[in-house]
């Protein structure tokens, strides 16, 4: 029987070769010989004539858009997720690659009888002319020139490893834990046309899915008895640390010029998402307008993945910036105390807001949610620092907490410059920021799914290992979107006996920057994360309206559905299904209903999940992630809780810069950064006295507050110069230096 079918398979084999020979349909290597150098030239120029012209016509429409009294969401989101700096360079030069490729495929299609992928005409050299004429190797340059001395972080995460110095930098694709599922293989999402079967199913309508499974009556709320709002909001803190995808810069179709806003269309980069009958609140056959995240370079292969704008580590970029320009902008130059820039025109009772201003290019929302005051947006190392109110206080608490370190580290010091101030301070914060993260935040994520001993072990550190790739992977950045399930419809805040000031809808404080000058500053709505509980993320209850149909209603004249984008981001990304992701994780992938309702613990939900995908292969991992029943003691399911591991280990193992790393800091620094926590930044940042031990926890106040007197400080002690006028601790790990005229010990 075997022998029979070799024999088949040779034969099938002759005849292909025969029918070429004859003067058949010539073979796809074939087709592309037909394409010569300067052919593969004019339709890089073609596409760059295309690419430039979109662009444009996109930033003169969005700028009237944007200045008409009813704005639409997708224009707030357009605009809030544009590329800027060095970003927008390289996102146009991936641009011209990817219509090039488009182009070119366009001018083969009537010589083939089949559809093809442009990857399988086009030879590696033929790639690599593509890849040289678009500007995508300048773009991806690896002659970085890098100081391997240095004891600190590049803005741009160059040169953190020192055998692929860009790897981790900033504007850099996504890593791939599994190949991208593109609907033609290349760069199509999955859902593209509508009448694909996937595993002999059609693809549910992402809003369908999100109306049956992710939305409920919010009176019904649950909240969290054991995490406390500020759980949820650190999440979306160090996400912005980790990852930002831009949107396409231009929102026309390349090919044709049409406004993504105005059509149901798909047709690159518009990937509408049509509102389905039924709906319950939005009118059916409109479409929420959607378009796909800008690509990456991508070494040059065809294959779309997607740019990261930030650095991966968790290094407090949300703080600094990623890129050189934008973290001058954020310093104070005027003298030389290595300080962060602060607000000129108010202040929180004496303390420092967040400088009023805008990155490159990124237009100035917040004076539209109370023109009469005209109160501009916050200026921060990320430009989603405005979104919500909270998150804008995370921020402004970090820039204090930096100005106090500088300003300390030059009281014990004085003979140190305003460089190293500056660096010295960023790179204490970071620490810190690394230090509450993996020992305080992602145990109360993760729950039983990690411990401190075994093969699981959470907490032991082994040292760096160059050989981690430790950027941000494409399914990661869906996966952490789980946040979304534990925002509260709600922002509270509470006066100095933690007792209701106001309580403001959400959706009505989205860019609302002037209410924190106006209503009391960070201190009332610290209070209101630190002693109101979280939203409980439960399977009958995932996402509260105000971020499912009212996202930035604020700012708009209708809101957004956040778990319709999630997942057709996911499908955007080419981001396989949610078995696949169970089989990456060596979890059971169930393969009907009554598995899937063993998976999910849920014989109801199980049956609406096959009602809509019909097998639980088709699931799109957010939604299928989310509703994951959590692991003792955790937040997120066993899908979920993996892809975090798998994530955080691999930032951690490959971040030469890491605060436990040898060398890093000195052991005495070490010990010294042991000690920060949260509780204790806000104790020394703002006019609150009273705080939680365990912040992250659903505390009640006055039960489990304590004055900020039982709550350790970081002693700054080991970081004084070793000078014989000013004996300290410094030494390995701290380039702290004596003046040219002071005598060393």
């Amino acid at each position: 029987m075997a022998a029979t079918k070799r024999h088949l398979v040779a034969l099938l084999s002759f005849l292909m070769v025969l029918t070429s020979l004859s003067g058949g349909e010539p073979s796809l290597s074939a087709l592309g010989k037909k394409l010569g150098t300067p052919a593969l030239l004019q339709s890089v120029e073609q596409a760059k004539q295309l690419v430039d012209y979109s662009y444009e016509r996109t930033q003169a429409r969005l700028k009237e858009k944007l200045g008409r009294e009813n704005v639409s969401p997708s224009d707030i989101l357009v605009s809030f997720k544009q590329p800027v700096g060095k970003t927008r360079a390289a996102v146009r030069a991936a641009d011209y690659m990817h219509v090039t490729f488009a182009l070119l495929k366009e001018k083969l299609r009537h010589e083939a009888s089949r559809d093809f992928n442009i990857t399988d005409v086009l030879s590696p050299d033929q790639m690599l002319t593509i890849y040289k004429a678009t500007g995508c190797s300048h773009q991806e340059k690896q002659t970085i020139q890098c100081d391997d001395k240095s004891p600190y972080r590049t803005i741009t995460g160059e040169c953190n490893n020192k055998r692929i110095s860009t790897l981790g930098a900033s504007n850099r694709p996504y890593a791939r834990w599994r190949l991208q599922e593109y609907e033609d293989g290349v760069c199509l999402p999955r859902g593209w046309t509508g009448t694909k079967r996937y595993n002999g199913f059609l693809l549910p309508n992402v809003r369908t899915v999100s109306n049956s499974i992710v939305r409920f009556p919010n009176d019904k709320l649950t909240e969290d008895r054991f995490r406390s709002v500020m759980f949820m909001q650190w999440g979306q803190f160090i996400d912005h640390d980790m990852d930002f995808g831009p949107g396409v810069t231009a929102t026309l179709t390349f090919m044709k010029g049409v406004d993504c806003e105005k059509t149901c269309a798909k047709d690159t980069p518009c990937f509408p998402i049509e509102i389905p009958p039924n709906d319950p609140v939005k009118t059916p056959g409109d479409c929420i307008p959607f378009t796909r995240a800008a690509p990456a370079c991508n070494g040059g292969y065809a294959i779309r993945n997607q740019i990261n704008a930030l650095t991966p580590f968790i290094d407090g970029s949300m703080v600094y910036a990623s890129e050189v320009k934008w973290a001058q902008q954020l310093r104070n130059l005027t003298n030389d105390l290595g300080l962060l820039a602060i607000n000129q025109n108010f202040t929180d009772r004496g303390w420092a807001y967040l400088p009023f201003g805008n990155p490159e290019g990124f237009p100035d929302f917040c004076p539209r949610t109370n023109p009469a005051l005209n109160i501009p947006c916050f200026l921060a190392g990320d430009n989603r620092a405005n979104e919500m109110p909270a998150l804008t206080v995370l921020h402004t608490l970090f820039l204090r907490e930096h100005n106090r370190l500088a300003t300390e580290l030059k009281r014990m010091n004085p003979q140190m410059s305003g460089e190293v101030l500056y660096q010295e301070a960023r790179k204490i914060v970071g620490a810190m920021i690394q230090k509450i993260t993996y020992t305080e935040y992602l145990p109360a994520v993760l729950g039983d799914s990690i411990s401190n001993v075994g093969p699981r072990a959470w907490n032991r550190y082994r040292g760096y290992n160059e050989s981690v790739d430790p950027r941000i992977a494409s399914v990661f950045t869906n996966a952490f979107r789980f946040g979304h399930t534990l925002v509260r419809p709600i922002v509270f805040r509470l006066d100095s006996r933690f007792r209701i000031q106001s309580e403001t809808p959400l959706h009505k404080e989205f860019f609302a920057s002037w209410r924190i000058i106006k209503e009391g500053g960070i201190d009332p709505i610290l209070r209101g994360l630190m002693a109101k509980p979280a939203k409980l993320m439960r399977q009958d209850q995932l996402v509260v309206d105000a971020i499912r149909d009212r996202l930035f209603e604020q700012v708009s004249r209708i809101g957004l559905d956040l778990p319709s984008l999630n997942m057709q981001r996911g499908r955007d990304h080419g981001l396989p299904g949610y078995n696949a992701w169970r089989q990456f994780c060596g979890l059971s992938q169930p393969r009907n209903e009554a598995e899937l309702a063993n998976v999910l613990q849920n014989p109801g939900l199980a049956k609406k999940f096959i009602q809509l995908y019909g097998t639980p292969s088709n699931i799109d991992l957010w939604v299928g992630g989310v509703a994951e029943p959590p692991i003792r003691n955790g937040r997120v399911g066993p899908l979920l809780a993996c892809i975090f591991r798998t994530q955080f280990q691999k930032l951690r193992d490959g971040d030469r810069f890491w605060w436990e790393n040898p060398g890093v800091f000195t052991p005495a620094q070490r010990q010294a950064l042991a000690q920060a926590t949260l509780p204790r930044i806000i104790c020394d940042n703002t006019y609150i006295r009273e705080v939680p031990r365990y912040i992250f926890r659903a505390n009640q106040y006055p039960r489990n507050f304590v004055n900020c007197n039982a709550i350790p400080r970081v002693s700054l002690f080991p970081w004084k110069a070793k000078c014989k006028s000013f004996p300290g601790r410094g030494g390995r790990g701290s380039p702290i230096t004596c003046s040219k005229d002071e005598p060393t010990v």
